[in-house]
């Protein structure tokens, strides 16, 4: 296995022929990955950075034609229910398989970009540079600093002013290989008034040897656009999953994000909203279900700049078999985000005396004509309820099921049907 060294970002600039300014970058990055240590908060990471592949391409040409792409890679997304899903109802989607994009199709207007973010990088150069890193820059962490160094694949999409998209863009991200890292980069442009639906499913085989997800995210969010992002991840239990995700909303813009984990050893991912412009609103709607051996760090971030920004976060979390799931969030109102409201509301159950829930949130209040609300509640199986579905003749599993379905329905009204189906299969399993 190849060891991570500046040669290695070398040769991996020179496959993808890249323009200097991006190796310049990749290398500044690596060095940034090299001086800072793991996150000083959340769950113990013990990686060993020498047992990685950074980077698997199966060299398969991008193509539109299922036909063309490798049958085990094709057999793998047929079986996960990608292309089915493709067909009925999305109007463009990016599949990813390790780390490549190996296919791609758009369905939606041409005047949207959708494509690969190696391929923006090459045929949209002065667009792709404009966002790139301006986001999430790569010296904030050990990951975004990994992922600057590494990233490939991913998705890149630019709506058009006033462009409202009437079926969901997805892409799907897929690790087939053990001890694999995977770095996508996503870039979405919503102009101003337009509209888009973004869907991403992450998955990937069960392996004994540990794998590392570091993905970032950068969202731009126009005046009067609006942007949803729903994810959900079902990584296998000995993935890493570490990742940025940010939106910038300007005035009366609109973010949301619908974000579902399930799944993976670790996890820290914290979807944030800047929220810029007047009347900015930033929306955030999670559930989190850990299991025996998996520790779920997850919550969200809103920062309040603008006067008259609203913000809300709902988290729900679940944890079983002495699994670990906790909420951690922060939420700012500056000084100048006059008339500002945010809302924090954190339900956790317990499924079992051995599972374990924590609350970490920081809400900092600026000036004195805005308002914070937090709640947070933490409970067990109701008993009674337990009781009164058996009494009906359920068994105590289908009871517990009913009522873990009925605790994170105000998550899955926020999902497209099929996904809705998808997470109750998981959750059931």
């Amino acid at each position: 296995m190849e060891k991570l060294t500046e040669g290695f970002i070398e040769e991996l600039s020179k496959k993808k022929k890249e323009p200097s300014w991006m190796l310049e970058f990749r290398k500044k990055a690596y060095h940034a990955f090299l001086e800072k240590d793991n996150p000083n908060f959340g769950p113990v990471i013990d990686l060993d950075f020498d047992k990685i592949m950074y980077y698997k391409s199966e060299d398969i040409p991008l193509t539109d034609d299922w036909d063309k792409v490798n049958k085990n890679v094709k057999d793998t997304f047929c079986n996960l229910g990608v292309i089915d899903a493709e067909e009925k109802y999305l109007g463009g989607v990016t599949n990813q398989f390790e780390s490549e994009v190996v296919y791609h199709k758009q369905k939606v207007d041409s005047k949207v970009i959708f494509t690969s973010t190696d391929d923006a990088l090459q045929k949209y150069p002065d667009l792709f540079k404009k966002y790139f890193n301006h986001l999430v820059n790569y010296n904030e962490n050990k990951y975004t600093a990994l992922n600057g160094a590494l990233w490939s694949g991913g998705s890149f999409i630019y709506i058009p002013p006033y462009t409202k998209l009437d079926r969901p863009l997805q892409s799907y991200f897929r690790m087939e290989s053990a001890a694999l890292g995977q770095f996508e980069r996503t870039i979405i442009i919503v102009d101003e008034g337009a509209e888009l639906e973004y869907i991403e499913g992450c998955t990937a085989r069960v392996h004994m040897e540990k794998s590392l997800h570091a993905g970032v995210v950068e969202i731009f969010v126009g005046k009067n656009a609006r942007c949803r992002y729903v994810t959900i991840q079902n990584w296998s239990n000995d993935v890493y999953n570490l990742v940025t995700k940010r939106a910038i909303v300007e005035q009366f813009g609109q973010m949301e994000w619908i974000d579902g984990n399930i799944g993976s050893a670790v996890t820290m991912k914290y979807p944030s909203c800047i929220l810029k412009g007047n009347y900015a609103t930033g929306n955030s709607i999670s559930v989190a279900f850990a299991k025996k051996g998996q520790v779920l760090d997850a919550g969200a971030k809103m920062i309040h700049l603008g006067k008259h920004t609203k913000s809300t976060i709902l988290s729900k979390s679940i944890s079983q078999d002495g699994g670990i799931a906790n909420y951690r969030g922060k939420v700012r109102i500056a000084p100048g985000a006059l008339y500002s409201k945010a809302n924090v509301k954190c339900d956790t159950i317990l499924l079992d005396m051995n599972s374990k829930s924590d609350t970490y949130p920081k809400n900092i209040l600026e000036n004195d004509k805005s308002f914070i609300e937090h709640e947070a509640v933490v409970s067990k199986v109701n008993g009674e309820k337990i009781f009164y579905l058996m009494s009906k003749g359920l068994s105590e599993e289908k009871a517990k099921e009913l009522l873990i379905l009925g605790f994170i329905s105000d998550f899955k009204k926020n999902l497209p049907m099929e996904y809705a189906v998808e997470l109750n299969r998981l959750l059931k399993e």
